[in-house]
Parts: C-alpha cells; sequence; structure tokens
C-alpha cells in the first residue's frame, strides 16, 4: 500500500470571489451621465458598476446619492 501524503488546504471563503458592488446606501459621489437606459433614467459607471440616476440627460456632471444597490446595478438620485 501507498503511503499518501494528507494535504491540509484551506477552503478560500467564497465571499472573497464574489464581486461585491463598489457603492453602499447612501453613498453621495460625482458622476458623469454617459448614456440614457431604455427607461429613460440617465446611467453613470462606477468602476464599470452601472448606476441609474433618473432625471438626468447624457453629458450631465451631477451629485448623487446611493437609494438602492443590487449584485449588477444601483439606484440613485440627484443631490443638490
Amino acid at each position: 500500500m501507498r503511503n499518501f501524503m494528507k494535504l491540509n488546504l484551506e477552503v478560500p471563503n467564497l465571499e472573497e470571489f464574489v464581486r461585491r458592488p463598489p457603492v453602499e446606501v447612501g453613498d453621495v459621489r460625482d458622476v458623469k451621465i454617459e448614456a440614457l437606459g431604455s427607461g429613460g433614467d440617465g446611467i453613470a459607471r462606477i468602476g464599470g458598476f452601472v448606476i441609474f440616476v433618473p432625471g438626468t440627460n447624457v453629458g450631465d456632471d451631477v451629485k448623487i446619492r446611493v437609494t438602492r444597490v443590487l449584485k449588477k446595478y444601483a439606484f440613485a438620485e440627484v443631490v443638490e
């Protein structure tokens, strides 16, 4: 019989591999509206992460407050 060495490998925490959104509810950021979504909301991106901002137009530079965050996108409102 062969003698096999037991490997003590730690299984990494799956959460480390899941990409987390770069924003949280309540975050205030300065963004530029890059496009319009099919519903007419402005689309901004932070690190490639999509944020829908109603009441904006392409090219607008706005300060936003994040109101809802999902896995692949978020919603925000314009703040003055």
